[in-house]
């Protein structure tokens, strides 16, 4: 708590908005403060640059990138990123206000844990790589991925901190030191020996993550700085399995891949080595994924690991503060610790060079720093007039204009900052309009004023990011089509409007269309993060039955199947409706039904008949009992006068069908 009492900024009000609560974590370019924004009523993670970044020739330029890279930063909206809030200056207090993770960074958990399990790894990395390429998709580059950049709140989330600051100090010391800014233990190939960065050189750093995670320890280690870089350039990263030989080969091939140390050899941005990720965890085994190599917990580890980094960017309130007084105020001299920022002169380090001793870098800044005090001495002799003219005709006051860069190819737009004296920063990214391999922006924009020797980053195009459209959407139910979407990165819509289809289910997709209605084939290929629109089955149209009732079958069949209703016919005597008529329906007639929905029709098979007794020789009252229990009548007709009763003839010969009710005579002697 001293230090938290001491520090002068504590209880202080910011820029007349940000009061500042306590220091949670403090480095060699910034310090970081909890602090509650009085306007909105909410804790921030407050980060004020260190003042000696400001000052002398290149700290205008430093703020001034700074600043962009920061609006840069704010513009990212995605989960897995540490949101920026606002950046500005309070007299010579250069801020920045974020988003407050109440949690620890991955540094503080793996001394918790020693390492992770394999399935714990992954998933750590597969949100990294989510947030860093929703970054790399804007055209921005990280280059500072570690473990305290890794915040991993309480309630789970894992989020990328510190978008900006790196960027803007190494664009400025390898501009007017001719040294790279970063965390040696996670510093690619191209960054050492180069000074340059695009979006792989934070898949090579997300690779040394992972195995840092699996093993519990960084792939290279040295006593200085430099040994360390030089390892990064000379020497593939060790296959994980070298630590435990139960690991799967496909986790040596993953870490080589996201690792290699040819650029060309990586994934080209971090979107790819996420798919990369997803297929080897496919691979492997829940048994695999649950594993962890055996490495003892280092819980003794101070929480003075968080605040060492340079730019801790908001762990966990309970964390108390550690004194850093007796360090230099220039991080860059410090002997290098798992996150500590070190500086490092480009190009001392060479693919195949000799094995450096001792810090190099050290020797380097000796270097420069006796030239610049014989420069000044020459200046001093050569008078107030001629140092002036130096100054701003030759010197670091000298500025240039960025010249025509946009619509020329990547080589010959560097060719052309080259020859105008200016440092390119290529950077790959998507670009719906301009072909794939040229620059469509500028970054100090092309006419803008740039510092002789400085850096133009540019905007170099991959053509658009395209995506292949899933295969198999027609017949699928929508929320089925709509996660196979989301899979492959696109969105999905619904198609307004009625869509009757007879045979589809309801809810199932009948076509997929673009937002102007043009069909969308699978396999197609279409922007990444575009809208597929989806036509989804209504089901049978909807009828109203009509009355088919006293026409004919073949009448009624045809009416109701012009209605695309499925009819089902009964038969029934009926002494009333001739045969074949309609006798009745079901659904009645006005009722409401869909097509193919089934109507039964009762249809007349005539009145009911009877097959004809032989009753001659019967007497008369016995026939009329026989034809009664048929359901005939019996009518007599005397001859002679009847007077024996005996039947001599019947009007229906026996045998014959008579249609039950008939009267039969019935004649008798």
């Amino acid at each position: 708590m001293g230090a938290t009492v001491t520090d002068p900024l504590v209880g202080q009000l910011v820029d007349g908005r940000y009061e500042v609560v306590q220091r949670i974590a403090r480095g060699g370019m910034a310090t970081v403060y909890l602090a509650v924004d009085r306007r909105l009523d909410r804790d921030v993670a407050l980060k004020v640059m260190h003042p000696h970044l400001a000052e002398g020739g290149a700290g205008a330029d430093f703020v001034a990138r700074f600043r962009r890279e920061a609006r840069a930063a704010a513009r990212l909206t995605h989960p897995g990123l540490v949101g920026v809030y606002d950046q500005g200056l309070d007299g010579e207090t250069s801020y920045l206000t974020m988003e407050y993770v109440d949690g620890v960074n991955l540094r503080r958990h793996l001394a918790e844990r020693g390492s992770l399990t394999v399935g714990e790894t992954l998933d750590v990395a597969e949100r990294v790589l989510d947030a860093l390429a929703a970054a790399h998709r804007a055209g921005l580059v990280h280059r500072d991925i570690k473990p305290e950049n890794v915040l991993m709140a309480e309630d789970g989330r894992v989020k990328v901190a510190d978008f900006g600051l790196a960027r803007a100090v190494t664009e400025v010391t390898s501009t007017t030191t001719g040294t790279v800014f970063g965390t040696v233990a996670y510093l690619a190939p191209e960054l050492v020996v180069k000074g340059t960065a695009d979006a792989r050189t934070d898949v090579y750093a997300a690779g040394v993550l992972v195995y840092e995670m699996l093993t519990g320890a960084q792939p290279f280690t040295g006593e200085t700085p430099i040994q360390i870089a030089f390892q990064h350039v000379n020497s593939d990263v060790p296959a994980p399995s070298d630590a435990a030989s139960w690991l799967p080969v496909e986790i040596d091939e993953l870490v080589g891949a996201l690792a290699a140390r040819e650029p060309d050899d990586r994934p080209g941005d971090a979107a790819a080595a996420l798919a990369l990720l997803r297929r080897t965890r496919t691979a492997l085994d829940e048994a695999t994924l649950a594993r962890r190599v055996d490495v003892p917990p280092s819980v003794a580890l101070p929480h003075a690991t968080d605040p060492e980094d340079d730019d801790a960017p908001a762990p966990a309130a309970t964390r108390p503060d550690q004194d850093d007084d007796e360090a230099p105020a220039d991080a860059t001299t410090r002997i290098d610790t798992p996150g500590r920022t070190v500086a490092l002169p480009i190009g001392a380090i060479t693919p195949g060079g000799p094995v450096p001793t001792g810090d190099t870098a050290t020797g380097a800044r000796r270097s420069r720093r006796r030239w610049w005090w014989i420069a000044a001495a020459v200046l001093l002799l050569a008078g107030i007039g001629g140092g002036t003219w130096w100054y701003l005709q030759v010197g670091p006051g000298a500025y240039t204009t960025v010249p025509e860069v946009t619509t020329l190819t990547e080589d010959d737009a560097v060719a052309l900052l080259r020859d105008n004296g200016l440092g390119a920063d290529p950077v790959a990214t998507f670009d719906d309009d301009a072909p794939a391999g040229t620059v469509f922006a500028a970054e100090p924009a092309v006419g803008d004023q740039v510092r002789k020797d400085g850096t133009v980053t540019i905007s170099v195009s991959r053509g658009p990011d395209l995506v292949a459209v899933p295969a198999d959407l027609v017949g699928k139910m929508q929320d089925q089509a709509r996660d196979l979407l989301a899979a492959a990165d696109l969105n999905s819509d619904v198609v307004e409007g009625d869509h009757w289809d007879d045979a589809a289910a309801i809810g199932s997709v009948l076509a997929t269309t673009d937002a102007d209605g043009n069909p969308v084939e699978a396999g197609a290929q279409v922007k990444r993060g575009s809208t597929v629109f989806l036509t989804l089955s209504d089901g049978p149209e909807p009828v109203r039955v009509t009355s088919v009732v006293n026409t004919t079958l073949e009448q009624a069949t045809a009416q109701l199947e012009e209605l695309g209703l499925v009819v089902a016919a009964e038969e029934a005597f009926s002494d009333t409706v001739p045969a074949g008529t309609v006798i009745s329906q079901s659904p009645e007639s006005g009722a409401d039904a869909k097509r193919t929905d089934t109507v039964t029709l009762q249809v007349s098979k005539g009145p009911e008949t009877v097959p004809m007794p032989n009753l001659t020789g019967k007497q008369y009252d016995e026939a009329a009992r026989v034809l009664e229990g048929l359901g005939l009548k019996a009518e007599r007709r005397n001859v002679l006068g009847g007077l024996f009763g005996t039947v001599r003839d019947q009007s229906v010969p026996a045998d014959q069908a008579v249609p039950k009710g008939s009267t039969i005579t019935l004649t008798v002697v």
